[in-house]
């Protein structure tokens, strides 16, 4: 039977089967619903499968083909599909097939899309990280160009400078010498000699560098028959005088001729009448060859070391001496002339060599004795005297030389003091066992020392004051037991307190301020003496024991100080300065011939983009601009303070400033004020150094052992640091640097200075190649930002004589365990060290600490390896009383990679708790002082206007 059938909407036609049941009917049903839904399944995957890859086929063919298409164009195309429906199987099966090929290529298409956007990705990242380099890069060419047309200008300004400039450059003084030896001159009246008169100038040339000619003592002896030289003075003062850079071969050229007396002592086996005989022979002394028919520029040099009677003591006296200096201990008031003889201290010390052992330590204060005194009080047979003194209980009419009875109530009244009601204690002994008197009598009414050298120093070891008694006799000036006790009193950190003080003179006493470290009282306030003394406080009173003690240690405690010194006298007297100190040669590690390698890998910096100075060329600090200006304008300070007479540097700490006016009226050549004295903030900060000095820069010193690798990038990133100078690496290793290593090219000379051993005292060795006043002291594996090192230069510029630097310290007292100091480096509000592994100091220290510093504190650096920061710390305080100054916040440094350094041990704390005690047992008490203090920069917390730069951006 035909059939039409309609289904979807659409018509079929059919032959069905004639079924005549229910069963039939239901059969013919199912076969149309399966029909259906077969071909609703057929369309359905048609539509979810097929359609959307001709979709997308057609829409990247569209994209590709033509990208401005017309999407309406795109969704008509797709309209015109065919129809699947009308399709056989097999038809549709190569059209599905045919359909895969493309899925599978459109997946390998997307894939290699995928691959490309990833391509272009990467690149266009690439590209923005160029873009951001470059624009760094060119922020950091703009910054470049703003530092060298600053340099331009300040080259410009140099430039200008130098032109008007109408004055040489100083330097050391060139000697200009005279090549005659004296000629005979009519003689001058001795006892009216000054230096005016009787002095030859002529052969002392301010360039002559004060030329001393020694009369060898074996040679041109001047002593009669029947006296000896003291012969370890003899040897002693020959050998003395040969270390001192005065010294001259040349008696043609010399400034002064040196006439060795020693001390002269009586030969009893010849059988002399010594009291009509004179020690010194006249006729002798006028023959020497360059004597000059007069002496002048003639020293003659009478050295004691012990109590001598009258003849020995004053040889001199009454005595033909032309207008020859007469120098030594003991001189009557009449034959003394002023501001030309010199007082001298007996020799009572060593030669030479360190003697910080003969001291005592500073600390208590006060002391189980208020006052001591040892002494008593002789006559010698043949002086002017008329009677002795027999006992302690002598007439009072009988003792004093005049109507003054003074002598004996001071006797009196110092034993009421020392038995009377009173909680201090005195050691007061006026009559001394005959066979513990170690000396002979002295010139009339005197004191002799009473017991041995070793009972002496115990006691005044134990005395806060010791009491020195001017002579009776008012005719002598000074005398060798008086100068004797002055020594040991300082030597033992007993405060002298003279008796009579208004009536004697004390040793070099025209250059040294003895009032700072003396008590002098005149005889008639000895009622008042116990109230003084008891009115001085703690602070005053080691005030002056610390001053004692560098009088001592400077001037008497050795032979050759004490030589060194009246030769420093004589030539102070003539406004000569002294000659240059000493400084320590720089040879490289590296031979004439080798070439070291040049790397040029640059580690940025940060903060490259700040502004912190010009680039200048290498600038040296002016030198030996003061040769002679320094002996008159801080004079004092140089015999006072600084205790260094002997020397003359090419810089100080303590150089003079100018008033701010000045370097804009008259005095501006060198100067660099901010904004050219307007003033400004971050910009105009940059541009000039400012300050009250002229521009400068500094030196680098970095110390290294076998840390190449560490070395170089320390080395590298100084790279574009403004105002450095040049940076001196000092090669510690016994191994030289390897040839194929690449030192980095960092704009200024880096001079690698082979040392002589393997030290850390090498750390603060002088170095001619040091230009400059400041150096920075900078260990290899410390990482300072540029801007870090600017600020603590600034702030250094402005404490030259302090330690000025990153790492700050402090010394604790153990007051638990061992009553001692300890070092530590916890975080502290309160320091009193800097480390001198990132500090500024001035040069002048490293000459103090090679040459001056006691060689006992670098010999134990040597033995430790370690504490070398800790006694230059030691050496600043000690000079300055001042404490160092801390900037920034920086405590401590990081070294990622570094080997494992030496301060990682603990042995290495225990090292540094054992070098401060020893440090301040050398230096007789703690030098070091607290601060709580610290420098931050200007306008660094602060809010200023956009317009505005701050000082630094990340200080």
């Amino acid at each position: 039977m035909l059939q039409r059938v309609n289904m979807g909407g659409n018509t079929y036609e059919g032959v069905l089967p004639s079924y005549h049941s229910n069963g039939a009917g239901m059969e013919v049903c199912q076969w149309l619903a399966h029909i259906k839904l077969s071909r609703i399944i057929l369309l359905t995957s048609v539509v979810l499968f097929i359609v959307p890859l001709f979709t997308h086929y057609y829409l990247s063919k569209v994209e590709n083909d033509a990208p401005d298409r017309d999407i309406y164009r795109t969704f008509s195309t797709l309209e015109a599909f065919e129809d699947f429906t009308s399709m056989k199987a097999s038809q549709l099966k190569m059209r599905i097939e045919e359909m895969l090929r493309i899925k599978i290529s459109v997946s390998n298409e997307l894939r290699d899309l995928s691959a490309k956007r990833q391509r272009l990705q990467v690149e266009v990242n690439s590209l923005t990280q160029k873009i951001d380099e470059l624009k760094q890069e060119l922020l950091h060419q703009q910054t470049d160009l703003d530092r060298l047309k600053i340099s331009v200008e300040q080259a410009q300004v140099a430039q200008r400078e130098a032109v008007e400039r109408n004055t040489p450059e100083l330097a050391p003084p060139k000697r200009i010498l005279i090549n005659i030896i004296p000629v005979v001159l009519p003689s001058t009246d001795p006892r009216s000699c000054r230096m005016y008169n009787c002095f030859d100038h002529s052969r002392c040339a301010l360039t002559s560098g004060f030329p001393v000619f020694l009369y060898d003592p074996d040679q041109f002896s001047v002593v009669n028959p029947g006296w000896d030289v003291d012969g370890f003075l003899k040897t002693t003062i020959k050998q003395t005088l040969g270390y001192n850079p005065h010294l001259t071969r040349n008696p043609a050229e010399a400034c002064v001729y040196i006439v060795l007396i020693g001390e002269a002592l009586s030969s009893q086996s010849k059988g002399v009448d010594h009291r009509y005989g004179k020690p010194v022979d006249v006729k002798k002394l006028h023959a020497l060859p360059y004597w000059g028919g007069d002496g002048r520029n003639h020293i003659l040099l009478n050295m004691a070391r012990r109590d001598l009677s009258a003849d020995s003591g004053n040889i001199f006296n009454n005595l033909d001496t032309g207008r020859a200096i007469i120098v030594q201990s003991t001189f009557y008031r009449n034959q003394f002339r002023v501001a030309f003889d010199l007082i001298v201290p007996p020799i009572l010390g060593p030669p030479g060599g360190d003697v910080w052992q003969e001291c005592a330590q500073m600390l208590p204060a006060r002391r189980k004795y208020l006052l001591s005194f040892q002494g008593e009080m002789r006559t010698y047979k043949g002086t002017p005297m008329t009677h002795q003194i027999d006992d302690a209980d002598m007439d009072l009419e009988r003792l004093a030389v005049d109507d003054n009875n003074i002598d004996a109530f001071i006797i009196q009244h110092l034993k009421d003091m020392s038995s009377g009601l009173t909680l201090d204690k005195f050691f007061i002994q006026f009559e001394c066992i005959p066979a513990s008197v170690e000396s002979k009598p002295v010139e009339a009414l005197d004191w002799s020392l009473c017991g041995t050298d070793s009972s002496r120093r115990a006691i005044l070891k134990e005395s806060t004051f010791a009491l020195i008694l001017a002579p009776s006799n008012a005719t002598l000036l000074t005398t060798s037991s008086m100068q004797a006790r002055l020594y040991e009193a300082l030597r033992s950190g007993s405060i002298p307190v003279i008796l009579g003080g208004d009536q004697v003179l004390l040793n070099y006493n025209e250059v040294i301020a003895w009032r700072r470290a003396v008590i002098f009282l005149p005889k008639a306030r000895v009622t008042e003496m116990h109230f003084l003394l008891r009115a001085v406080p703690d602070n005053d009173l080691l005030t002056m024991r610390r001053q004692g003690r560098l009088i001592w240690e400077r001037y008497m405690s050795t032979a050759q100080g004490a030589v060194d010194t009246i030769i420093a006298v004589v030539r102070d007297r003539l406004g000569i300065p002294p000659l240059p100190a000493s400084q320590t040669l720089s040879p490289s590690v590296f031979n004439e011939s080798f070439v070291p390698l040049k790397s040029d890998t640059i580690i940025a910096e940060p903060e490259a983009e700040e502004s912190l100075g010009p680039l200048e060329p290498p600038y040296p600090s002016p030198a030996f601009k003061r040769n002679y200006t320094t002996l008159l304008i801080q004079g004092h300070e140089i015999w006072n303070d600084w205790m260094d007479p002997f020397n003359l540097y090419p810089q100080l700490p303590f150089d003079t400033i100018l008033p701010s006016d000045a370097k804009f009226l008259g005095s501006e050549v060198g100067f660099r004020p901010i904004g050219k004295g307007a003033g400004g903030a971050g910009k105009e900060f940059s541009e000039s150094l400012g300050g009250n000095y002229p521009r400068e820069q500094f030196t680098i010193v970095m110390l290294t052992y076998e840390r190449e690798q560490v070395l170089i990038n320390s080395l590298a990133r100084l790279y574009g640091l403004p105002y450095l100078n040049k940076v001196l690496v000092v090669w510690n290793s016994p191994k030289p640097p390897v040839e194929d290593l690449k030192w980095p090219d960092i704009g200024v000379p880096i001079h690698v200075i082979k040392a002589p051993r393997n030290s850390l005292n090498n750390r603060f060795l002088p170095f001619d190649a040091i230009e400059t006043e400041a150096v920075l002291s900078v260990d290899d594996d410390a990482h300072l930002r540029h801007d870090e090192i600017m600020f603590g230069f600034r702030v250094w510029r402005e404490h030259r004589d302090r330690v000025v630097g990153f790492p700050g310290r402090f010394h604790a007292w153990d007051q638990n365990y061992h009553n001692a100091w300890n070092y530590n480096s916890n975080y502290s509000c309160e320091l009193s060290m800097v480390l001198t592994g990132a500090a500024f100091i001035h040069k002048h220290y490293t000459y103090l600490y090679t040459h001056w510093l006691p060689q006992a504190i670098r010999d134990k650096v040597d033995e430790y390896m370690n504490c070398e920061d800790i006694a230059m710390n030691f050496l600043i305080s000690h000079i300055t009383r001042k404490p160092p100054v801390k900037v920034t916040s920086r405590w401590t440094f990081r070294c990622p990679g570094c080997p494992v350094s030496l301060s990682e041990d603990d042995t290495h704390f225990q090292e540094r708790h054992r070098c401060i005690n020893f440090f301040s047992q050398v230096f007789g008490y703690m030098p070091l002082l607290n601060t709580q203090y610290r420098a931050d920069s200007i306008l660094f917390k602060t809010r200023i206007p956009h317009d505005k730069q701050k000082c630094f951006k990340f200080t």
